[in-house]
């Protein structure tokens, strides 16, 4: 049995206390290991898996996540859908703390992560003209809005290197590019899920305006924090809501996202690339060569 969805956890959610039955699963990857052992059991009567994105502890800088080993492990474990929780500034007054966003688009200003499975050999261009699952946003959109907690479907979330908060010239910068929200983990986070052909998307809670919003006080840890616990109830919440609406055999373009990516010979891929990403793409590459 795998699990119907994976929840990864960002700063503020740590664990799924709902989970029963819990297994946690030390996993090795090709790409090193997990930021946390995984915890695997039982929500709502389905198989849902768990991994806190900082580490038990929250000791991962969000550009020292090993974001290729996270996603991997999740799709040794079967997951084919995934929703994470990540705490997030706003850059648009509509967009108030406390409230949780659903977004549909998402800016890359990360500067120095590692942002693909494919290298060494393979190459693959994947689509992600819209980088969240449109069908897992709006189950996970009805979701939120079903615990009552202001809620937004929309907007573009852009991810920023970290661990720094943005200066005000950034922030309002930001805001005129029209972003909508701002953290520093989505990339590459969306972009690896759809190369491993996972449905993605994202809860995102408002815990702060930034520092652009003169009249408010600027984004600190401890307002990080002070709104994060608010909006844990909310989380958790919403992430049983969202495991009722899902059936375990939902099938979806995510999953086919490498049908027509690979563009690599395969008689050209080293044997070492072809076995570091059989997960990925051993069923395109049996009998094409």
């Amino acid at each position: 049995m795998k699990p119907v969805l994976a929840v990864i956890g960002g700063s503020g959610l740590y664990d799924m206390p709902g989970l029963e039955n819990v297994q946690r699963l030390d996993i090795e990857t090709p790409f090193g290991k997990p930021s946390a052992p995984i915890a695997v059991g039982t929500l709502e009567g389905q198989e849902v898996a768990f991994l806190a994105r900082h580490g038990i502890g929250h000791h991962i800088s969000p550009s020292e996540i090993n974001y290729r080993a996270n996603i991997h492990a999740l799709k040794q474990l079967g997951v084919t859908q995934v929703v994470s929780v990540s705490a997030c500034g706003s850059l648009r007054e509509d967009y108030a703390p406390g409230h949780i966003v659903v977004p549909s688009q998402l800016f890359d200003f990360t500067k120095g992560r590692k942002r693909t499975f494919f290298e060494g050999g393979l190459v693959a261009h994947v689509g992600v003209a819209d980088p969240f699952c449109p069908r897992l946003s709006d189950l996970a959109f009805e979701a939120v809005r079903e615990t009552g907690y202001p809620s937004h479907r929309g907007g573009t979330f852009i991810t920023i290197e970290g661990p720094r908060f943005s200066t005000r010239g950034e922030s309002n910068v930001f805001r005129a590019w029209g972003m909508s929200i701002i953290g520093m983990t989505t990339s590459p986070e969306a972009f690896l899920a759809r190369e491993a052909e996972m449905c993605y998307t994202v809860m995102a809670h408002v815990t702060d305006y930034d520092v652009w919003h003169t009249s408010e006080a600027p984004v600190s840890v401890e307002l990080v924090i002070q709104t994060l616990n608010k909006n844990t109830q909310a989380a958790q919440d919403a992430i049983r809501n969202l495991v009722r609406r899902l059936r375990g055999d939902e099938d979806c373009a995510c999953q086919h996202a490498l049908a027509e990516a690979l563009i690599t010979n395969p008689k050209v891929i080293p044997p070492e690339t072809r076995q570091r990403l059989d997960l990925l793409v051993g069923k395109y590459l049996d009998g094409g060569e």
